[in-house]
Parts: structure tokens; sequence; C-alpha cells
């Protein structure tokens, strides 16, 4: 049975916690920050010790705010395949993909070698969703089969990330670029 007192101690936890992972979140929002354990606790208005103490250390913090950020990514892409033809998800999802990116650019540049298993966790997530949007593109025959499922990930996230690190003028333009991305998927008509 708990006291009052470790009650209130852990629902100060629980509060440090929450505010030490919507620190982390709004500092991976802005390029170039430092993502020390001492920034964040100055955003969140803690102390360092206590930000360490409610997470075990940066590693894990930054993982749970990234992992965090990526979960509705995950979740949406999911979704577009239970509900959308293959090729409308796969269109849809890069027009999402590159939005959220152009946004979030900066994560990667500032996560380095950390250990990050929930975030490597909704990384492969979001590669097999993307994956089985593409085989099932494949199978309608509206993305060409001369390239492996794992290539055209990898090109199609290759070409979100520098898509959105260019941070397009207008939706027009980014638009544009998943048009261009997607018209060069399509098979290959053959010229007699």
């Amino acid at each position: 049975m708990s006291t009052r007192g470790e009650t209130g101690r852990r629902a100060d936890a629980v509060r440090n916690r929450q505010l030490a992972l919507q620190a982390a979140t709004a500092l991976l929002a802005q390029p170039g920050t430092a993502l020390t354990v001492e920034a964040i606790a100055t955003k969140a208005g803690l102390g360092a010790a206590t930000v360490v103490r409610a997470f075990g250390g940066k590693d894990a913090l930054l993982d749970a705010a990234v992992s965090g950020l990526l979960e509705p990514v995950v979740r949406r892409a999911r979704a577009l395949l239970e509900q959308t033809a293959a090729e409308d998800a796969l269109r849809t999802f890069l027009a999402e993909l590159i939005a959220f990116q152009s946004a979030h650019h900066a994560i990667s540049d500032q996560l380095g070698d950390l250990d990050l298993p929930a975030t490597t966790a909704q990384r492969a997530e979001l590669v097999r969703n993307v994956e089985e949007m593409i085989t099932r593109a494949r199978a309608d025959g509206a993305i060409r089969t001369d390239l492996s499922p794992a290539v055209v990930t990898t090109l199609i996230g290759q070409a979100a990330y520098a898509v959105a690190r260019a941070r397009p003028a207008s939706r027009e333009l980014a638009d544009a670029c998943v048009t261009v991305l997607m018209d060069g998927l399509r098979p290959q008509r053959r010229v007699r």
C-alpha cells in the first residue's frame, strides 16, 4: 500500500516525464538546436538530474520522443493500406511523408549514433507498410516490376527526404515532385 507521499512522488515523476518528453519533442523540431540533457531540462523547466531520472538517459528520452512522432505516421500508412487502392495509398502517403519530413527533417541530423530501439521498430514498421503498398501496386500493374520493392522503398524514402530538406515553396511544387516520382515508377511501355 502506498502512502500519500509516494503517490505524490509518482504523480510528480509522471508529470516530469511528460514535461521532459514534450521539451525533447519541441527541440527536435528546431533545426540546429543542441539536444543535450541540459537543453531539454531547461526547456522543460526541470533540473538535468530530474530529466535523467525520468528516462534513465538522453537516448531513452529521444527514443520516446522520436518514436512518438513516428507513431501516427505508421498508423496512417497502415490505414491507407487498409482503406485505399495501392497506387492511391502510395501517392497519398508519399505526399504526407514529404510534409512530415519537411516539418521534422532536422531530427535525422541530430540523432547520430544513439541507441533508439523504439524508433528503429517504428521505422521498420513504416518500411514494411510502404513495401506492402509497393507490392500491391506492382500486383495491380501500377508500379514497374523491374525494380524490387526494397529498391523502390529506398528510392521513395530518399526522394521524400531530399524534397523535404529542400522545403518546397508551395504545396503545388511538392505535389509536382510526387507526380514526377510516381510517373517514374509506372511500368515502362515498349516502343515499337
